[in-house]
């Protein structure tokens, strides 16, 4: 190998390798300082659009889950109220078939009539005040149903359908201006009584299997995005205790490739002494 002042053969073999390892180093310390092995596309194209649809899709089912906690708090209250107009139902059969005792006195059949008034005042603040996020399934202001999110796509839903438990509905069949006054309106309220409270069983009963459905179909989209988020990591995450062992051996190298090329740099030094007289 020849000797020149003017190209230093060595000295730019130790610089590729020094800048090199500095790009290696670089890395690595991204890497360490992200923990990913991955944060842009330059890293790895692919991969990273991969990632980034699912990441995407991990943000729409964070949303398709807010969408099932409002499902599922809406049956809550719906089915809390209707439990509560269910009891209050069985308190009515009570006064009806008190009523139509003909043996009891104008008094006590007026006593009667309005403890039954005032139950079904209390029936009808109950299906009133049945409201969550201004939703209520039970006092006819919701035809025929409420629809809620449940795939990432947003062409899919789970519905939970309305129950109208106003008084003179299709369900409960008694009108809210039912009298006792006579042992006659007392068994036509009877008749319709009975049928509305198994009536209102059965709505609870439908209520009850949607509510299940949605809180089944809520930990299934948790669970969905737990696997999605570890997916993820799978493909982006750095191993850190890898890339800590590799950081410090690239320390090493870079401090090893400084001393070679410092040493390179000195080479053409030796000119000078064969210029020596």
């Amino acid at each position: 190998m020849s000797i020149s002042v003017h190209t230093n053969k060595s000295a730019l073999t130790a610089l590729q390798n020094l800048n090199r390892t500095n790009d290696q180093l670089g890395e690595t310390q991204n890497r360490v300082n992200t923990g990913l092995k991955i944060s842009n596309a330059k890293d790895n194209a692919a991969i990273w659009s991969i990632a980034q649809n699912q990441r995407a899709d991990i943000g729409a089912f964070g949303a398709v889950k807010m969408s099932l906690d409002r499902a599922n708090s809406i049956a809550e209250v719906s089915m809390t109220a209707g439990e509560s107009v269910s009891d209050l139902l069985v308190q009515l059969k009570e006064k009806v078939t008190a009523a139509m005792d003909t043996s009891i006195d104008n008094e006590s059949r007026t006593a009667l009539d309005s403890e039954f008034k005032a139950i079904l005042r209390q029936i009808k603040q109950v299906t009133d005040n049945a409201s969550f996020d201004g939703a209520n399934l039970l006092n006819g202001s919701i035809n025929p149903d409420i629809q809620f999110l449940a795939n990432a796509d947003a062409n899919s839903f789970i519905t939970l359908s309305a129950q109208d438990l106003t008084l003179g509905g299709g369900i409960i069949t008694i009108p809210a201006t039912a009298s006792l006054a006579t042992v006659s309106l007392a068994t036509d309220v009877l008749t319709a009584l009975n049928s509305s409270i198994s009536n209102v069983n059965q709505s609870l009963g439908n209520l009850g299997s949607q509510a299940k459905q949605i809180s089944a179909h809520t930990e299934f989209v948790s669970k969905l995005t737990d696997t999605l988020e570890a997916g993820v990591g799978n493909l982006v995450d750095a191993d850190l205790a890898k890339e800590s062992a590799k950081l410090q051996a690239l320390q090493v190298q870079q401090q090893l490739g400084a001393q070679a090329l410092s040493i390179a740099n000195q080479s053409p030094q030796i000119i000078l002494s064969l210029f020596k007289g």
